[in-house]
């Protein structure tokens, strides 16, 4: 039976006012990384890098990011949607610059996530989320509501999750639960034979996915790997640099 995997992995170097972020994000569908400086409370720098995605139009959203200089970082990860509108960004790049800046906000150093998914059955599934190594979130699964444990019981996943989250939970528990409410979601991809389709769907979520832009969006054949028995390998490529986090910058910072 296969297992959905992500792992994201964060290293901030400075003192919750001034310094730099970097996180990776690796999982079955994608591989990306961001990198950020920031200065006085306020996001200088950011980069996207694209180093396995579904469709081809998703390197070109790798820019879009940029829209998100100038903004004053916070320990609510989930602020990046008010920055920018999320359906013209690409979703998991900007999951993982909220993540980063949430991260550098608190002045934490290093931060690990990982999560699983095991193929549904009957409807059901458990997925669980470790954070820095020990389990934080073990959820009981069945169709697209959370059947517990409290206080996660009969929450949709997909309507008005993220409200109730930032409304009802500390802010660093909310932003586990919405990782794993994302990976519970995109892994029901491994349902399907992704590599059938042409290119991706109009549908209007993601920059990818906009009617405008979804028929040049080629799909990425072989770019959907099985981590279910290989844990390790997840962010493995990245963690060189991930050790560059922090080394003097070529220049000043802008602005």
């Amino acid at each position: 039976m296969s297992t959905f995997r992500r792992c994201v992995e964060i290293v901030c170097r400075g003192n919750g006012a001034s310094g730099e972020v970097r996180a990776a994000l690796e999982d079955d569908f994608h591989h990306f990384r961001v990198k950020a400086n920031y200065h006085d409370g306020v996001l200088r720098q950011i980069e996207g890098e694209a180093l396995r995605i579904p469709y081809t139009a998703c390197a070109q959203a790798m820019d879009q990011v940029h829209l998100l200089l100038g903004m004053s970082i916070t320990r609510i990860a989930h602020s990046v949607t008010r920055q920018t509108d999320p359906q013209h960004q690409c979703t998991h790049l900007l999951d993982l610059a909220g993540l980063a800046i949430a991260s550098a906000a608190r002045g934490t150093s290093e931060r690990r996530y990982a999560i699983q998914v095991p193929q549904r059955v009957d409807e059901r599934t458990r997925p669980t989320l470790e954070r820095d190594g020990e389990q934080l979130l073990v959820w009981n699964v069945q169709g697209m509501s959370i059947k517990g444990p409290a206080p996660f019981v009969d929450i949709d996943l997909r309507e008005g999750m993220a409200r109730w989250a930032l409304n009802h939970l500390p802010e660093e528990l909310a932003e586990a639960a919405l990782l794993l409410r994302r990976c519970t979601l995109i892994s029901m991809g491994r349902m399907y034979d992704l590599d059938a389709q042409e290119h991706a769907s109009s549908t209007g979520r993601c920059f990818s996915q906009q009617p405008q832009r979804a028929v040049h969006a080629l799909r990425m054949k072989g770019s959907t790997w099985d981590f279910s028995a290989a844990q390790g390998r997840l962010c493995a490529g990245d963690q060189a640099w991930l050790a560059e986090c922090g080394r003097p910058l070529p220049g000043p910072l802008p602005g």
